[in-house]
């Protein structure tokens, strides 16, 4: 049975008005609250690939998460959850547990099961959470953080003894199992993109040190798994074209989202000159004969018992 719970006061921020007027910018709307913090837009169009790239994500991983979850949840926390859709599955499959999502925008829906809430805040700010939690997930967090190792320290404190941190990122820059990718628009999209997201102090090329993040905060028995997007159907294997073929749509839909704030904010380009570039990344994501790919990470580790 679903049930309006409407949202709940964050410790960081009352829900006042002013945090549904959104920003709006070159054709764009972004969150207000912590104007700026968050590249990618918030509007109904992002939302829409945000929940396309979830069932990228179910396909990928076979599942929500990777880790393996103790038979009893108690208290779950999803930071930066977007739209919400893997909070509220996730409650949906564990209703003993209570899962909280947390997000700069309250895009989130207002009828999700009874043991799933909302909250706006802000990640970057010291959390002081109430309860110690089970499961801390993160999910696509790569553009978020101006230092993702202090977010990880803020959920091994926010973790009980024996819970569980997972986080699941795909990398950048994008890659190439070959040299076609060379001399193309998609190559000079990823260079300029990280190149934006280091000038703005929010690098996207961090999650490949997730694990030594973890190793430094305290967390031990730690995974780290590799899985592949291909960026359009040019593997052989039915499942690797299957995920190419969600990964390309992904990107077809998102490049402008990812794009548009990076490039005007990072680079100073102007909003033609990021459109003229899309074009060419598209015509390439379109192209199987540019045989390029993401690699998805995904790291986990326990806080310890006797922590």
């Amino acid at each position: 049975m679903l049930t309006n719970l409407g949202w709940k006061r964050s410790s960081t921020v009352s829900l006042r008005e002013s945090i549904f007027r959104y920003v709006e910018e070159n054709g764009r709307t972004y969150h207000s609250f912590k104007q700026g913090k968050y590249v990618l837009p918030n509007d109904e169009q992002e939302q829409e690939r945000l929940d396309l790239q979830h069932h990228l994500f179910l396909l990928s991983l076979d599942g929500l998460h990777i880790a393996p979850l103790p038979a009893s949840l108690h208290n779950v926390l999803d930071v930066g959850t977007g739209t919400g859709i893997w909070a509220t599955e996730f409650a949906q499959q564990y209703p003993m547990a209570q899962v909280i999502g947390t997000d700069l925008s309250p895009i989130q829906p207002a009828y999700v099961p009874p043991n799933c809430s909302f909250e706006v805040s802000d990640a970057e700010e010291p959390w002081d959470y109430r309860q110690e939690f089970d499961y801390i997930h993160g999910r696509a967090l790569l553009s978020c953080f101006q230092d993702p190792s202090w977010i990880i320290k803020q959920a091994y404190d926010a973790l009980r003894p024996g819970g569980l941190l997972e986080l699941q990122d795909p990398q950048m820059p994008i890659r190439c199992i070959d040299r076609s990718m060379d001399g193309h628009a998609l190559q000079e999209w990823g260079a300029q993109v990280c190149l934006a997201a280091e000038n703005l102090g929010r690098p996207v090329t961090n999650s490949k040190n997730y694990g030594r993040y973890m190793h430094a905060a305290g967390f031990v028995d730690i995974v780290e798994k590799h899985f592949y997007w291909p960026l359009n159907p040019w593997p052989r294997g039915k499942k690797e074209k299957l995920v190419g073929m969600w990964a390309q749509q992904n990107l077809l839909d998102g490049v402008h989202a990812m794009s548009m704030a990076l490039l005007t904010r990072g680079l100073g380009w102007s909003r033609e000159q990021v459109e003229l570039l899309l074009v060419g990344v598209r015509d390439d994501l379109r192209n199987r004969a540019v045989h390029s790919y993401i690699d998805l990470v995904v790291f986990y580790g326990r806080r310890p018992e006797s922590s």
